[in-house]
């Protein structure tokens, strides 16, 4: 499997789950506990994340030649609850058939 691919699946896994806390731990601390601090730290660790997630994609895109929609799936996955790992398989795919 392609390096790439993994190294963008591994990121996708953990920006996902940063998500997800984000979404089901933090906001909820903010809004229901009075506890806003969570959302700065978990947001910002979310953030830093995500903006690897969009560069891990974008070697990727280069690196394997794909086209402007290819990169665009997991860059919309990412963008929605659970994505990531919902493409996940998919990814894998495309390193497989490449290699």
């Amino acid at each position: 499997m392609h390096s790439n691919i993994n190294r963008l699946r591994l990121i996708g896994y953990v920006e996902g789950i940063s998500f997800l806390v984000l979404l089901l731990f933090a906001m909820p601390m903010k809004y229901f506990a009075g506890k806003p601090l969570f959302v700065v730290w978990f947001g910002w660790i979310h953030g830093v994340l995500f903006m690897l997630f969009c560069f891990a994609l974008l070697q990727t895109k280069i690196k394997m030649n794909w086209k402007i929609t290819t990169a665009a799936v997991p860059l919309i996955a990412a963008l929605v609850p659970f994505g990531p790992f919902l493409i996940d398989n998919w990814l894998k795919r495309s390193g497989q058939t490449r290699s």
